[in-house]
């Protein structure tokens, strides 16, 4: 009896691991999960494209204000606060295990900050870039974050570098490459593009590719390491606190740099009148709101991987809406561009579907273990007989 009990406590041991990797594996084949990707997904890309051409159509129109358009990128997080209300409060474990793998708030805080401190920095790289290039060119340029997210995701969330991803590399590498060497700058509907000002806003957006993939990474990181949650109130609070924290640090720079002096008559000067001044920016708030939650909740739910392959998506969207809505020149070099970052966002996701667990596969995983269990139960009746 002593070497059965002590056979099954080893078994028990060795096994504890794989079971509870093996359950939150499960829970991304069945029916709320899809529900909740599907949910995400629509969020990120309408946010995303909507939030995009808006923030364009701000610019045109008059509006110059860099920190403005920073801010209404961060701001919407009060939006969210209603849905704690409806959030079932957590049972909390009293076990030795759980206190042990509970985050500090020191730990939380330095997690909220730092991510929040780079949200801030990458919105104003994203807002300078959008206000010196077309907004087809700037998201062409922005399909780059795709090569910045598998470097980033080596390091912090051990991602390989198959062939496929190496391929994507090239693809969205020279892709952004090509957006260089055009000609000339592209004009815009409201003014003339000067070369200074189109190479600024070209090191922008690809600043603002990098920071944007970097805080994509640092929340998957943060997620299995530190907050060690898979739940809703998991997503609301990372948006929450980090959005938090960023609002602070551009609304400090509104006011350092005295901008915010000038928005009473930025808005009265707008073609479009007071009220679209608001509108626009209210839609470009709720907006970006959308496509952060959607972004967070992706990483929560897949991979930080995912959710820029997913946010890659608006590429081909995105450049067609704006030589429709604004004109923007469709040159050849940005035909090839587009055709490139596509097949790269292609490669991307391939390699993804490859990773993807079948259901199949995962099947196969209790079978193993129950197999696994029915013969060392036999070993150890043997061994008492």
């Amino acid at each position: 009896m002593e070497v059965e009990s002590e056979t099954q406590e080893l078994h028990i041991h060795v096994n504890s691991e794989p079971e509870r990797k093996s359950s939150t594996e499960q829970r991304s084949h069945n029916y709320s999960w899809r529900l909740r990707v599907c949910l995400y997904v629509i969020l990120l890309l309408a946010g995303e494209t909507i939030a995009t051409l808006l923030g364009r159509l701000y610019y045109d129109k008059g509006g110059n204000s860099i920190w403005l358009e920073t801010l209404v990128q961060l701001v919407g997080f009060p939006l969210t606060l209603p849905c704690y209300y409806y959030i079932k409060s957590e049972p909390h474990k009293t076990n030795t295990l759980a206190n042990k793998t509970t985050s500090s708030f020191l730990k939380l805080s330095s997690v909220y900050i730092g991510l929040g401190l780079l949200a801030a920095g990458h919105s104003v790289l994203y807002s300078f870039g959008l206000l010196y290039l077309p907004v087809s060119t700037f998201s062409l340029i922005s399909a780059s974050q795709l090569a910045f997210n598998a470097v980033f995701s080596y390091f912090l969330n051990s991602q390989k570098f198959t062939p496929c991803i190496l391929n994507s590399l090239v693809l969205l590498t020279t892709s952004s490459t090509l957006l260089v060497i055009q000609p000339e700058p592209e004009s815009s509907s409201s003014n003339s593009l000067s070369k200074y000002k189109y190479v600024i806003g070209y090191i922008c957006a690809i600043g603002s590719s990098a920071g944007y993939s970097l805080v994509l990474s640092l929340t998957d990181y943060a997620f299995e390491k530190i907050l060690k949650k898979y739940t809703f109130k998991a997503i609301l609070d990372m948006v929450t606190y980090q959005s938090l924290v960023a609002t602070c640090a551009v609304v400090t720079g509104l006011f350092v740099s005295g901008g915010w002096k000038m928005l009473r008559t930025e808005m009265e000067d707008f073609k479009l009148g007071k009220n679209s001044y608001l509108l626009i920016n209210i839609g470009s708030m709720i907006s970006w709101q959308a496509c952060w939650i959607g972004s967070v909740g992706l990483i929560l739910e897949v991979s930080s991987l995912f959710s820029n392959v997913i946010s890659t998506l608006c590429l081909p969207v995105v450049p067609v809406l704006a030589v429709l809505f604004f004109r923007d020149q469709m040159s050849g070099i940005k035909l090839i561009a587009m055709f490139l970052a596509i097949w790269g966002f292609v490669s991307y996701a391939y390699q993804h579907y490859i990773d993807d667990p079948k259901p199949e596969e995962e099947q196969e995983i209790p079978q193993a273990e129950e197999e696994e269990k029915e013969t060392q139960e036999e070993k150890s009746n043997n061994i008492q007989d």
